[in-house]
This record gives C-alpha cells, structure tokens and sequence, in this order.
C-alpha cells in the first residue's frame, strides 16, 4: 500500500469542536507528510417534527396523498443537509489546508459512525475525532469533562490509533506515555520509535500502579527503544491510582498530548466493573492518542 492510500481521517460533526478537530488533524497530517480526509457521517434516521397531523383523522383516499407529501419532505430535508454539510466541509478543508496539511479532501457518507469507520480502516494510518460533539454541546455545560456518547463504541470498532481531542488547539510540544507493559503500550512505544508524528518531542512514560518487581525492566525497555531512536526520554514509575497520577503528572509537566491503551476488555467487563481507559479520558483534559 502506497503513502496516498494511508490517510488521517478526520470524522467531524457541525459542531464548534469540528475546527479543532480539523486543526489536530491537519498537524497530523503535516508531521507525517499523509493526506488528510474530513469525513462526516449523516444518520441514516432523519426524522424530524414539522407539526402537521399525521394521525389517523384524515380524509378519504387521502392516505397515498400522505405518503407521498411524507416522501418529498425527507428527500428535501436530505437534499439540505448534504449541502449544509458540503458547505461546512469546505470551511474545514480550507482551515486545515491552511494550517499545513499537505493534501486535504472530504466526504459525507450516510450511516452510522462506527460502521462507516470501520469501513475506512484499512486505508487510515490515524482517525481524528472529538471527544465531544455536537449531541454533548446540547446537553452538557461547557468545561464538562464527560464523553461524547460515540467515544466508547467508536473506539472499541476500530483498531488504529484514534486521536480523541478535547476543544481548543495547541501545537503539542511534550508528549506523555501511559505505560504498563501491556502488549498494547508496547506497540505504542514501536509506533512512536518508527513514526514522524512526535519526532524531535520530549517523550515522558509514566507507569502507576501498584508495585511490581518487572516495572523497572519493563520501563527500562521502553526508555532504551524511545532514546535509540532519537527521542529524549523521561522515564518514571510512580505509585498510585493511575487515574490520579496520570492526571497530575499531566498537569505539573505541561503535557500537550497523552498515549495510552485503550478498552482491552470486553463491554460487559466494562460494564460490571467500569473501564479504567474511560476514567482516563475523563481524568485527562487533554488530547488523547488511543492505541487499540
């Protein structure tokens, strides 16, 4: 597979988080030298109160009158948003153009979310999307902190590295790796050895938990791929609730960006038990790269 075919994937909403989204992916985009693509998915499920009686106190034969009038609404309203979101598309690929990108093109597909990305895969080397959007601008106040609802399943569908951001783009200059020698964060470590994406960035590993005689060997290898390949490394083990400790060692070294595994179990596992790469996220108030 060539380099053209090995895409950042951006998926946006029409939502005032979608500029930074296209920003963080256009950085991407840039830093590999990889074509970009702005992607938004419209619901298949359209459906929308116009206030007319619909109920069954209508005249006679005027059923297929109905269905008809019922028919020409939802091609209408199709029709509208498709050019509502080919008009937003273009403000994002002109933004994220603008911002470095070295190629950028869009796409509007019907569907659901995970499915379509899904679809994608193969031919993304990273998806870009929000942490929240434009359901959980809606609801929530701004500053909240909780996840957008698509997060979980959309993350759990696919198996490339997802860059979930928070609102507000700021060029990453640290980068933080939450570490705990799975084999998940050991592949994060080969990919930030082997990818332009964070080349010439401080990278910080931080491993929590509680204590274990294989940390030191575990770290150890990590901080030796990461300085042999050119990075400048920080390598620390540090007790404690991971949540918590990611947290604030997040903020007291003014990381920009954060690597961590994400979802290794099962839904029902997360269910009964909760998700610790859920609370991390929400722990976190920065962008965040997935590694599945």
């Amino acid at each position: 597979m060539n380099k053209q075919d090995r895409k950042v994937l951006a998926c946006v909403d029409q939502s005032h988080f979608a500029d930074t989204v296209a920003d963080y992916a256009a950085w991407a985009a840039r830093r590999m030298d990889a074509p970009l693509e702005l992607l938004h998915v419209i619901d298949r499920h359209l459906e929308q109160g116009s206030g007319d009686d619909h109920s069954g106190a209508i005249g006679f034969n005027a059923q297929e009158h109905l269905l008809h009038s019922l028919s020409d609404k939802d091609a209408a309203l199709a029709r509208s948003k498709r050019e509502q979101g080919r008009i937003f598309l273009n403000h994002l690929r002109e933004r994220a153009l603008a911002a470095g990108a070295p190629s950028a093109d869009m796409r509007q597909r019907h569907g659901a979310l995970d499915d379509t990305l899904a679809e994608q895969e193969d031919n993304v080397r990273l998806f870009v999307f929000g942490r929240r959007g434009a359901s959980a601008a809606k609801t929530r106040p701004e500053g909240s902190n909780t996840l957008g609802r698509n997060v979980e399943r959309v993350v759990r569908a696919i198996h490339k590295p997802i860059l979930t951001v928070t609102e507000g783009f700021k060029e990453p200059e640290r980068v933080m790796l939450a570490y705990d020698g799975s084999a998940v964060t050991r592949k994060g470590v080969d990919m930030i050895a082997g990818s332009p994406l964070f080349k010439g960035l401080p990278i910080h590993i931080v491993m929590a938990g509680k204590d274990s005689a294989d940390a030191p060997k575990q770290v150890a290898w990590a901080k030796d791929t990461l300085t042999a390949a050119g990075f400048e490394v920080v390598a620390d083990i540090l007790s404690g609730d991971p949540e918590a400790v990611i947290a604030r060692e997040v903020k007291a070294r003014n990381i920009d960006m954060l690597l961590m595994g994400a979802y290794a179990h099962s839904p029902l596992r997360a269910l009964l038990f909760g998700s610790k790469t859920t609370d991390l996220l929400r722990a976190a108030t920065i962008p965040t790269l997935l590694l599945r």
